[in-house]
């Protein structure tokens, strides 16, 4: 048996989160992706298959991780104006830690509950 290489690891454990979520109108899936120098995110209705809301942290200054906490931050004002409070957290095969974490817990305080 080969031993699986980073990217497929990622992969399978992606495709293992998303198996057992989906986003619906009333809670949509909040779906994160970090690459080397930002963070994207975006609030999905996979029934309807479309995204509700988006942001990143482009445009944000100083470090990443304050980067991380203003795309929270802006993604949850842009949820309450949509009328979401609930939503279901994708990490898309991410460890639950550092920026993705301070993300979380950014929206958290913005008053998205996941």
């Amino acid at each position: 048996m080969s031993k699986q290489s980073p990217q497929e690891k990622k992969l399978r454990i992606k495709r293992k989160i998303r198996a057992t979520i989906s986003g619906t109108d009333a809670r949509p899936r909040l779906s994160v992706f970090r690459s080397n120098n930002y963070m994207y995110a975006q609030l999905i209705d996979d029934v309807a298959e479309v995204t509700l809301a988006a942001t990143s942290d482009m445009k944000a200054k100083g470090t990443k991780m304050e980067g991380a906490i203003a795309a929270g931050k802006a993604l949850a004002a842009a949820a309450k104006a949509k009328g979401v409070t609930k939503a279901v957290f994708d990490r898309n095969g991410f460890k639950y830690a550092g920026r993705i974490k301070a993300f979380a817990d950014a929206a958290r305080e913005g008053g998205l509950d996941f």
